[in-house]
This record gives structure tokens, C-alpha cells and sequence, in this order.
């Protein structure tokens, strides 16, 4: 495959099995192609660091909940991280180098940055692909409780987070298993890019959008939706043969899709 160096290293993080994918390694990947000359082993050292010195600071009683306040008052005391309100589709808010660097960011890579000081301290948890707003939780089957990364390490319960998705919403949406269910490395990894994705849609940067897509793809080969905007981001651009193909296989896929109207009439445009 012809892939920049970074997309290389990229690529060759995500062949692990799930367990053994390296987030932060495969994060600062995906900084590397914005960020050509960031050394990837500095960054990796601060969270070596950081997690040393939440050590440190650690209870002689490992309770879960001591373990977290810790976590927190060094995170959001001693270093100031703080979730980015006022500047949310910030691009840089996506890359982990930045965000260790600004000490701000998104719920998921503040997530990302919380969950990897706990599993340096030997205090594993999961990503919680909560709709709108990522958490990150204790990975202890039976201790319900979850933590917001963008929101100074608040501690929430099931009722919490039920409370925060109306707020988002804007109306009661009942509370499924799945709102709260863990994800995987892949599908972490993915919700990063999509982050990015849509935020470079919304800025217009073409370019970049496609090559946020082509990394999900490689992630998730099948995502049909993500076939397709490759394959409508090669239709803006130009790239009418890439795009031919996407948008055929898109439909040869999903041929009952909503959007199969638009689609064959942008093949028939690309046909004549």
C-alpha cells in the first residue's frame, strides 16, 4: 500500500489484536500526518511521566474512588487540563499531541489522555461511547460508575448520564444498554477520526476530510457510509474514477439505501 510513513505506522498499530492496540502510539499516528516532525516518543514519556507522578500521589488503599480523585486533582489541579468549550471544532482539540501540549481538549481525547495515566498506574478503564459525549469507566464489571474527562473527572451514575443525554437532546430519550456500552480500541480510534472528520467537513478542507476517511476504512474496510463520503469527497475533488468505484460498491452493498437516488444520479453525471 502506498501509504505516507505516518499512515504506515498507522496501519501497522491497528494490525494487533484489539487488546494489544497501543491508543496513544496509534493517536499520535494519526497527529503525525498533520504534524510531520513530532517525535512520538517524547509525547509517549510525558504520559510515562505523568503517570509516575500520579504514582506518587496514590492512597496506601487503592480504592477505585481514591484512585479517580487522584487522577483528578493532578490532572485538573496541578497540571490544568480543562475540557475546550469555548473553542470545541478546534482541529487541534483531536490531536493528542496538542492536547497534552494546550492541556485542553474533547471529551474523547481528554478521555484518552485520563485512560492512559490509569492504565500506566495499573488501574485499567474503558471508553464509553456514550451519544454526544464520550466517558470513560472503571473496567470492574460490577462498580457502575463513570467518569467525564472533559468535565474535570466528574463522577456520574446511571441516572447522571440519563440526566446529561436529555440535556443534550433537548427531551427525555430513554436510556438504552447501549448508551453506555463500552467500545472497543478500534471503534475508539474511529469515534477520534469521525470527530475530525466532521470538523474538517465543516471547515470545508476537502483534502483532509478524505484522508480522515481513508483512515476509518482502514479501521472498519465494510463502513458503508464511509465508503460512500470517500467516495463523494472524490466526486468534489475530482478524483471521478475513485469515486466511481466507491459510490458502485456503496450501492452494489446497500442497494435499499435512503440515499440510493442520489447516488446512482451522481454515477449517471459521472457517466456521461
Amino acid at each position: 500500500m502506498n501509504f505516507s510513513l505516518p499512515r504506515q505506522y498507522f496501519y501497522q498499530e491497528i494490525q494487533h489484536s484489539d487488546e494489544h492496540i497501543d491508543l496513544a502510539k496509534a493517536a499520535l499516528y494519526i497527529a503525525k500526518e498533520e504534524y510531520p516532525y513530532i517525535d512520538i516518543e517524547e509525547y509517549l514519556n510525558v504520559l510515562d511521566t505523568m503517570a509516575e507522578e500520579v504514582k506518587e500521589r496514590l492512597p496506601s488503599s487503592r480504592y477505585p474512588l481514591r484512585v479517580i480523585q487522584t487522577i483528578n486533582q493532578y490532572l485538573y489541579d496541578d497540571l490544568g487540563f480543562f475540557g475546550n468549550q469555548s473553542n470545541y471544532y478546534d482541529p487541534c482539540n483531536s490531536f493528542l499531541n496538542d492536547v497534552i501540549d494546550r492541556r485542553t481538549g474533547i471529551p474523547i481525547t481528554m478521555a484518552l489522555v485520563y485512560l492512559e495515566i490509569a492504565r500506566r498506574i495499573d488501574f485499567p478503564m474503558l471508553g464509553v461511547g456514550m451519544p454526544g459525549h464520550f466517558l470513560i469507566r472503571p473496567a470492574i464489571p460490577e462498580m457502575e460508575i463513570f467518569v467525564d474527562a472533559f468535565n474535570r473527572g466528574e463522577v456520574m451514575f446511571a441516572q447522571d448520564c440519563q440526566d446529561r443525554i436529555n440535556q443534550m437532546f433537548q427531551q427525555n430519550v430513554p436510556l438504552r444498554p447501549e448508551f453506555l456500552a463500552t467500545v472497543s480500541k478500534r471503534q475508539f480510534l474511529a469515534r477520534m477520526l469521525a470527530n475530525l472528520k466532521y470538523i474538517y467537513l465543516r471547515q470545508q478542507q476537502l483534502e483532509k476530510s478524505l484522508a480522515v476517511v481513508e483512515r476509518i476504512l482502514l479501521l472498519f474496510p465494510n463502513a458503508a457510509s464511509e465508503v460512500r463520503d470517500r467516495g463523494l469527497l472524490n466526486y468534489q475533488l475530482g478524483n471521478y474514477s475513485q469515486a466511481t468505484t466507491d459510490l458502485q460498491n456503496y450501492l452494489t452493498n446497500t442497494p435499499e439505501t435512503e440515499d440510493a437516488a442520489l447516488i446512482r444520479r451522481l454515477l449517471s453525471d459521472l457517466d456521461s
